[in-house]
């Protein structure tokens, strides 16, 4: 999908008006539709502030990943002395044996919050 369409959809998505994301981000309603028309492409601050809008990481708007998390997210504190982001990291590092066990333990603790937290 093209960036304009995927912005186009996002926006649609959440139900809002050019209007109302071009009011956001502080430009004419005529500039958010060419960006979603693909006519123009916005700048770093824009992706950033759009980025901030849907409250997706700027890889995301650019379809480099399909992971939607922000920056506080990734940011997030797990413990005093681990974010996901070092998680994501390290996992990321792991040889084939220890990303296999992972896994494992992954379906292993997915099964037990299941168990104590039926949905």
């Amino acid at each position: 999908m093209e960036f304009g369409e995927f912005l186009a959809k996002l926006r649609k998505e959440r139900g809002i008006l050019q209007k109302e994301l071009a009011a956001y981000l502080n430009m004419t309603v005529a500039t958010v539709s060419n960006y979603e028309k693909g006519v123009h492409t916005p700048d770093l601050n824009t992706l950033i502030k759009l980025a901030d809008f849907y409250d997706v990481s700027t890889d995301y708007l650019l379809q480099r990943t399909r992971y939607k998390a922000n920056i506080s997210t990734l940011n997030k504190r797990l413990s005093a002395d681990y974010t996901m982001s070092d998680l994501m990291n390290t996992t990321l590092e792991l040889d084939r044996h220890n990303t296999d066990a992972l896994l494992d333990y992954y379906e292993l603790l997915s099964m037990r919050n299941s168990i104590n937290h039926p949905k």
